[in-house]
């Protein structure tokens, strides 16, 4: 019989899945916002609604952040829990990768307590602006 897989095991892969999701062609990034372990959002990397994809005309880089065409999966995540009235305080974020600077202020100021990651994105300064604003950060070691 196998053991049973952790939490964080769980919406992390969950996060994985949900990345499968994005359209753009640069990085598959998905992202989970949960309470108490239960799954209250979602969001993948993709082009705001309504707008065309990168799948369909190609990324838009710019010299430094990524594709210019994109929403972040967390910020879309974010985005589809305050559309909703799907209150974000006090919850954790499971993402693929580890948040950018745009994107971990939109999660200090959701009120996200916890953010785990799976892979290390660019920079770690992100990563000290969570901790520093008291969000307890959390790299993702696959349980096997």
């Amino acid at each position: 019989m196998s053991s049973r897989i952790s939490r964080d095991e769980l919406l992390i892969r969950i996060a994985d899945i949900v990345a499968g999701r994005g359209t753009c062609n640069r990085a598959a990034v998905g992202a989970v916002i949960s309470m108490g372990g239960r799954i209250i959002s979602t969001g993948y990397v993709g082009a705001p609604s309504g707008l065309p994809h990168c799948t369909s005309v190609g990324c838009d880089p710019s010299n430094s952040t990524g594709c210019l065409r994109t929403v972040h999966a967390e910020a879309n995540a974010i985005a589809f829990a305050a559309r909703n009235g799907i209150a974000t305080g006090d919850a954790e974020l499971h993402c693929t990768h580890s948040p950018c600077n745009s994107c971990a202020k939109l999660i200090i100021n959701s009120g996200i307590r916890r953010v785990v990651f799976d892979s290390e994105y660019r920079d770690r300064e992100p990563l000290k602006l969570l901790e520093m604003a008291g969000i307890q950060v959390v790299k993702h070691v696959p349980e096997h």
